[in-house]
């Protein structure tokens, strides 16, 4: 049996449900999910898709880690040094864990799972090569960043051809905030059954709404005024009334 991250959410009902994740050594990952209990039946192999990112996407989520498990090929859990393990034998998350200090942001982490339709998936990849286009005409007004994000060639491959996928990466403070505009812009187009996560270090899970998102923006060095521009042309705010031409346009209708 192979070593797993065993992972946990508390529904508000009180009842829980269990996820478990590990890599293989052709890339891919494995992931197991199911009730709380001796053996999770679900069971799904994925390609593209960082273990590391994934795991961030679940805290981001409200999913705790329980512990290192070994799940056998029926999807039966057994912990460290037990036989089986029983919904009672398994360990509980800490409810009243220690505070400690949050840790700096260092990246945002985000995971794009697409299984939508074809016309819907055609349409995103209209949506992903105009919305660069929209990046790249206002990226050559500002300064370049200090390193290339190779999300852009990701996201122009995997949606090439029309195909389902699943995508997952980082996005650091040398990559400039675009990245993270664009994400956010295509999050905010909300195609069915395309799933895009983006969340901080802390697996804050972050929204479309940038005027809620100020420790992101001082994450890349920059503020909302900096970045209204693009963040109008992308959609994420809408532009703000021109009072001086709007008065200009009325007095130029009195007789």
């Amino acid at each position: 049996m192979a070593a797993w991250n065993l992972y946990r959410h508390r529904n508000s009902d009180g009842s829980s449900k269990d996820w478990a994740v590990r890599s293989n050594s052709d890339g891919s990952i494995t992931t197991r999910r199911g009730k709380t209990a001796d053996s999770l039946p679900g069971v799904s192999n994925r390609y593209g898709v960082k273990q590391f990112d994934i795991e961030r996407q679940k805290q981001a989520k409200g999913y705790v880690l329980v512990g290192e498990v070994d799940i056998d090929v029926n999807g039966n859990v057994v912990f460290p040094g037990k036989t089986s393990a029983t919904p009672t034998q398994l360990p509980e998350p800490d409810a009243n864990p220690m505070s400690v200090p949050a840790p700096p942001v260092e990246a945002l982490y985000w995971t794009v799972d697409c299984h939508a339709k074809q016309t819907i998936r055609v349409e995103l990849g209209i949506e992903v090569r105009r919305l660069i286009g929209v990046i790249q005409s206002v990226s050559d007004q500002q300064s370049k960043p200090e390193q290339d994000w190779d999300g852009w060639q990701q996201f122009i491959d995997a949606t090439l051809n029309a195909e389902t996928f699943e995508l997952s990466g980082q996005i650091k403070s040398v990559h400039g905030v675009l990245p993270w505009l664009f994400l956010l812009a295509l999050k905010a187009k909300s195609f069915k059954g395309v799933e895009i996560d983006i969340a901080t270090e802390t697996a804050r899970d972050l929204s479309v709404d940038l005027k809620a998102e100020q420790d992101v923006l001082v994450f890349f060095g920059t503020d909302l005024d900096s970045i209204r521009d693009t963040a109008e042309v992308l959609g994420l705010l809408k532009p703000r009334l021109n009072l001086a031409a709007t008065m200009s346009d009325t007095d130029d209708c009195w007789f």
